[in-house]
C-alpha cells in the first residue's frame, strides 16, 4: 500500500484533486476573473532568493513565536476559510491538527462547524467575521464566540467577491437535495474512497453556516449568508473601532494591501493586521500579498503585529515572509488541500513540511532563531515589491 505521506503542498493537491470529486476540488481552487492574484501570490516568491553560509551554522534552531498574545511553535497559523465541508469532520479536523503541532486556529464565521466543537478541539482558536447584519447581530456573534472561549478575533474585509472565472466555476449547490445528489452522483462514484468516508458518517456534506445566525434563527445556507453579506452596507473605520472595541481582546484587522489603510488600522487599535488579498479572491490585478508585504511592514510594524496571507506553499515561503517584516504567515490553501488529501493526518503533513522547510532555511542561512532573518538573507530583485497608498 502506497504511503498517504506526501513530501510537498504540490503533491498534496494532486491528490486531493485525484481524491475529490471534481466540483468539490473546483471549490477549493483559489483565484477570481483570469486569475492573475492568486497565480502572482505564489509565483512571487520565487523570484526571492536566498543567500546561505557554508560553516558556522547553528546546531538547533528555535521556531517559536507569539502572535496576538498565543504562544504558538511556529510563524504559522491556521487562515479562516470557509464551508470545509470537502471532509466530514471539516474545521474540527483542521483545529486537532493545528492543535497537534501548536499551532493557532482561524476559524470562519462561515465556517461548516460551531464554534463550540473547534475551541473544543483548538483552545487557541481566533473567530473571524464579516461585516454582516447590523451592529447587534455582530454583537451576539462575537458574545457566543467569546462564551465558547475564543481567544481572539480576525475581521476580514478583503472580500468584494468578483464574478466569473475564465477557467469556469464549479457547481456548488445551496443544498444538497435529492436532486443535487442525482446530479452529483456520477462525481461522487468517481470518487469511491471520498464516497465511502462520507458513507460510514451516515450524513451527506451539510453547507449550512452555523456561527452566522443570532437569537436561535436557523443556520443559513452559505449562498443565504453571502446574499446576508451583500445585502450590509460596508462598514467606515469608525465601523471597525466599534467592532475592536466591542471585542475588546485581541484583534487583527485580515484584507490590507495598502499602506494608508494599515495606518488607519493602527488608529482603529487594532493588535494586528494581515497583508492579504483574499488569495487572489477578491479584485483581480491586485499585486501578490509578498510584494506589499516590506513597505507595510516598514510602516506600521513597530506599531502593530503585520501577518502575511497568501502563496505560502513551503517552509522556504515562511522564511522570505519573516525576512521582509511578517511575524508570522497564515496559510488557506496549503492546508485544504492536507485536508482533502488526507483529513487531519494531511493537515498536520503539511504543517510539518512547513515546520521542516523552516528549520531547514535557518539552517542555511546561518540563524538559530526566526528572529534574526531579515531582507539581507534574501536575493531581492530591483522593482519586486508594490507601494500602495504611501
Amino acid at each position: 500500500m502506497a504511503s498517504k505521506w506526501f513530501e510537498t503542498v504540490a503533491v498534496a493537491q494532486r491528490r486531493a484533486k485525484r481524491r475529490l470529486p471534481k466540483s468539490v476540488y473546483g471549490a477549493l481552487v483559489a483565484g477570481a476573473e483570469k486569475g492573475l492574484t492568486a497565480r502572482d501570490n505564489v509565483e512571487a516568491f520565487s523570484e526571492l532568493g536566498f543567500a546561505p553560509h557554508v560553516a558556522g551554522l547553528p546546531a538547533t534552531r528555535e521556531m517559536a513565536t507569539t502572535v496576538m498574545g498565543q504562544p504558538v511553535s511556529m510563524p504559522v497559523l491556521i487562515s479562516p476559510t470557509g464551508v470545509q465541508a470537502v471532509h466530514p469532520d471539516g474545521e474540527v479536523a483542521v483545529a486537532r491538527a493545528a492543535a497537534a503541532r501548536g499551532v493557532a486556529m482561524g476559524l470562519s464565521s462561515f465556517a461548516s462547524k460551531p464554534v463550540e466543537e473547534v475551541v473544543a478541539a483548538n483552545p487557541q482558536t481566533f473567530f473571524q467575521m464579516y461585516w454582516v447584519g447590523s451592529r447587534d447581530d455582530m454583537a451576539a456573534r462575537m458574545e457566543r464566540a467569546r462564551a465558547a472561549g475564543a481567544v481572539g478575533l480576525i475581521a476580514t474585509l478583503d472580500w468584494s467577491f468578483s464574478f466569473g472565472r475564465d477557467w469556469g466555476s464549479p457547481h456548488i449547490p445551496e443544498k444538497m437535495t435529492l436532486r443535487e445528489m442525482i446530479r452529483m452522483a456520477p462525481e461522487a462514484l468517481a470518487r469511491p474512497s471520498w464516497l465511502v468516508e462520507w458513507g460510514r458518517t451516515g450524513r451527506i456534506p451539510d453547507l449550512t453556516v452555523p456561527n452566522l445566525p443570532v437569537g436561535g434563527a436557523p443556520a443559513p445556507t452559505f449562498f443565504g449568508a453571502y446574499g446576508q453579506w451583500m445585502g450590509t452596507p460596508p462598514p467606515t473605520w469608525e465601523d471597525v473601532a466599534w467592532l475592536r472595541s466591542a471585542w475588546g481582546g485581541a484583534f487583527m484587522l485580515k484584507g490590507v494591501t495598502r499602506i494608508d489603510d494599515a495606518k488607519r488600522a493602527v488608529d482603529a487599535g487594532v493588535t494586528a493586521i494581515s497583508v492579504s488579498n483574499h488569495g487572489g479572491n477578491n479584485l483581480d490585478g491586485t499585486p501578490a500579498s509578498i510584494r506589499l508585504l516590506p513597505d507595510i511592514a516598514r510602516a506600521v510594524g513597530d506599531q502593530v503585529e503585520v501577518l502575511l496571507d497568501g502563496g505560502i506553499r513551503r517552509g522556504g515561503d515562511v522564511a522570505k515572509a519573516l525576512a521582509l517584516g511578517a511575524r508570522a504567515v497564515m496559510i488557506g490553501r496549503a492546508y485544504l488541500w492536507g485536508l482533502g488529501a488526507a483529513g487531519q493526518a494531511g493537515v498536520e503533513n503539511v504543517l510539518d513540511l512547513l515546520r521542516s522547510g523552516l528549520d531547514s532555511c535557518l539552517l542555511g542561512l546561518g540563524h538559530s532563531s526566526i528572529a534574526e532573518l531579515s531582507p539581507d538573507d534574501l536575493v531581492i530583485p530591483e522593482g519586486f515589491t508594490r507601494r500602495l497608498g504611501g
